[in-house]
This record gives C-alpha cells, sequence and structure tokens, in this order.
C-alpha cells in the first residue's frame, strides 16, 4: 500500500499548461496519464473521473481541477 500524502506544488506559468496540454491530450484520446508531482510520478489510469470545484471567501477565490481513481 502506497503512503498517504496530501501536498500541493506552485509551478511555473509555462510548466503548469504544458501539464494541462498532455493531460487534456491523454483524456481526449482515452488514455492514462502519466504526471511528476513534487518528485513523485503518479499514473493517472483512463478509467479516472474530473471534477472542477470553486471555493470562495471574503479575500479570495480558487478553483481546483480534481481527478480522482480508486485502486483495484
Amino acid at each position: 500500500m502506497k503512503q498517504q500524502r496530501d501536498i500541493e506544488k506552485n509551478y511555473p506559468t509555462s510548466e503548469f499548461v504544458a501539464k494541462l496540454r498532455r493531460l487534456a491530450d491523454a483524456i481526449e484520446q482515452g488514455s492514462k496519464f502519466e504526471i511528476q508531482i513534487a518528485n513523485e510520478i503518479i499514473y493517472v489510469p483512463a478509467r479516472a473521473t474530473f471534477s472542477i470545484e470553486h471555493e470562495r471567501d471574503e479575500t479570495s477565490e480558487e478553483i481546483e481541477f480534481q481527478i480522482k481513481w480508486s485502486h483495484e
């Protein structure tokens, strides 16, 4: 079993855009996706589901693009 992890990593705009492009291509093709986040490679299966979350408070707003899957 993998160790639990909860990390948020900031990326320069060009790296973020490149990761989003690769993700969009994989989703469009119905294929799995591989991404490195904070020195760990994550393998996202084609069966993953996608959602977008929006949060707002008095001083800020946040949009999260979420990708979820279960370990089978």
